[in-house]
């Protein structure tokens, strides 16, 4: 059964771009490109993904979109763009010019301010993408959910897509408030969820695919089948596991669920949310 890896990074290192990659994380201080994930990809039965933004800047966004156009397994970009800013209706016109944009990303977790997406400015911004058909991205922190809640009542028609379960701290193996929270966020039908980036969130030299799963049970009794993206976040990832140990460990999880569920956790969301297309053969 092949999937779809709906969330990954590409970048060209440099210690000034990349300043929140410390000494605790070596390996990846170094250029991650579409040949090195693509060498990855067969071993584990994923044949397309969705690269997402790891710099705030539109350099890199366009960046993105200039290796989608190259290489036919990257589906889908999930960019960074000024949504605040007043000059974004513009910016997002010309971005919409590139077919693989399929969403947008704010460094939320990086926002001092846990209510910074709720600012009219950028409400005003984000208001733009239901109509463009983009998806938004939220990356945030377990304590910011219920801003991320909020955000959620305050535009209905707006597809938003959770990252990563909210970075949950499954190293301290702590579950509440984070289940409480992302159940009520999980009630608003507008709202998906990524399966991706836990093994970060983990006891990096140690964790245990038991360690995952009451984490993994939690988002799919919270959003079920149909709501629920594989990603592997990949480079970062590496820093606790392989490309190949983080997929083997989700598909040994999701085994217990029919393979119509299988399916859509894998690769039928992502297509139908992020309106994929195949661009390969």
């Amino acid at each position: 059964m092949y999937a779809i890896d709906a969330h990954h990074h590409f970048w060209r290192y440099s210690d000034a771009e990349y300043g929140w990659i410390d000494d605790s994380m070596q390996v990846l201080r170094r250029n991650y490109l579409p040949g090195d994930l693509e060498r990855e990809m067969p071993g584990v039965q994923v044949r397309q993904s969705i690269a997402v933004q790891a710099r705030q800047t539109l350099e890199e966004t366009l960046w993105l979109l200039q290796l989608a156009e190259r290489h036919s397994f990257l589906a889908g970009v999930v960019g960074w763009a000024p949504i605040a800013s007043p000059d974004f209706p513009g910016i997002l016109e010309s971005l919409q010019s590139h077919c693989r944009l399929k969403g947008l990303r704010h460094v939320l977790q990086g926002e001092p301010d846990s209510r910074y997406a709720l600012q009219p400015d950028f409400r005003r911004g984000l208001c733009l993408l239901a109509p463009a058909g983009l998806v938004y991205d939220i990356l945030i922190y377990a304590h910011q959910l219920p801003a991320a809640i909020e955000l959620a009542d305050l535009h209905p028609n707006q597809i938003f897509v959770l990252d990563h379960l909210a970075k949950p701290h499954i190293a301290a193996g702590e579950l509440s408030p984070w289940r409480e929270h992302l159940h009520k966020l999980a009630e608003r039908p507008n709202v998906m969820c990524k399966v991706s980036g836990m093994v970060t969130e983990a006891d990096w030299l140690d964790w245990t695919p038991e360690d995952l799963a009451p984490y993994l049970d939690a988002a799919l009794e919270c959003f079920g089948a149909n709501r629920l993206l594989a990603g592997s976040d990949w480079p970062v990832c590496t820093v606790a596991a392989s490309y190949s140990r983080w997929w083997q460990t989700l598909r040994s999880w999701a085994a217990a669920l029919s393979r119509d569920e299988q399916e859509s956790i894998l690769a039928g969301n992502a297509t139908r949310i992020y309106h994929l297309k195949d661009h390969e053969g």
